[in-house]
């Protein structure tokens, strides 16, 4: 296996929905571009769900991740952009992870993951974007 967690060293805030650590020994590295909500031919998927929108980001960046033969088991890291980002919007964002993970294969605890709350992303219909970093042999 390339890519190993340590969900909570001693001295880390714990416990939390994601690895605190990934340690990755692949030599290939994959990074998927932030996804959004967007099917394949562009429409998009619920404008105004952020936990909508972040099962179909979280879909896309599976499909960016198996395009290169890694899964969400190889993923070294998340990093989540989310718009007028606020404390409360987390169980909105929560529940859209928790909706899809089954069925993308999402581990959990999920990977080592950030939360960056932006002004304005790609579209003003877009909440949210997700980035992906993976390791295969």
């Amino acid at each position: 296996m390339t890519v190993r967690y340590l969900t909570t060293p001693a001295g880390m805030t714990g416990p939390t929905p994601y690895h605190h650590v990934a340690i990755g020994t692949g030599t290939r590295h994959v990074h998927v571009a932030g996804q959004i909500a967007r099917l394949a031919d562009g429409t998009p998927v619920a404008p105004d769900d952020l936990a909508r929108q972040v099962v179909q980001a979280l879909r896309n960046t599976g499909a960016g991740l198996g395009g290169a033969g890694a899964t969400f088991n190889d993923v070294l890291r998340l990093t989540f952009y989310v718009t007028d980002w606020r404390p409360e919007k987390i169980s909105e964002l929560m529940a859209g992870v928790e909706r899809v993970a089954a069925e993308i294969g999402l581990p959990s605890p999920m990977p080592p993951a950030s939360l960056i709350g932006v002004d304005y992303l790609f579209e003003p219909d877009v909440l949210v974007e997700i980035e992906a970093t993976a390791i295969l042999d």
